[in-house]
């Protein structure tokens, strides 16, 4: 009895990570052993950088509510003990889009907590 591969399910399978790794330079989109290794290498930078997306985000907006504090003569780190003093309950990603796109506003809690 000849030996059985099963070629379609091969071959569907090589076809489902060459077309995941189209659009990439050089031998990663057509040869398959190092497009194999792109998309598996790709996976895990994906997973990583989902985490660290997270943290780049929250440094960003604590950078952009401190340049908003420091225009009204305060740091960071003072501005956000005094939010929790007060029991003010508004995440950092709030307020950094209130320090960049409504200044008044934010003035208005940064008077507030004062």
């Amino acid at each position: 009895m000849p030996r059985s591969v099963n070629a379609v399910a091969s071959r569907a399978r090589r076809k489902k990570i060459l077309k995941a790794v189209k659009g990439q330079f050089g031998r990663r989109k057509n040869v398959w052993t190092v497009a194999k290794n792109a998309y598996e290498k790709g996976g895990v930078y994906a997973y990583r950088d989902r985490k660290t997306k997270k943290r780049t985000f929250r440094a960003l907006w604590i950078t952009r509510i401190n340049a908003g504090t420091r225009e009204y003569g305060m740091s960071y780190s003072v501005f956000m003990g005094k939010l929790h003093a007060k029991s003010i309950e508004l995440d950092r990603k709030v307020l950094a889009d209130l320090a960049m796109n409504n200044p008044s506003a934010f003035k208005a809690i940064v008077d507030l907590v004062k």
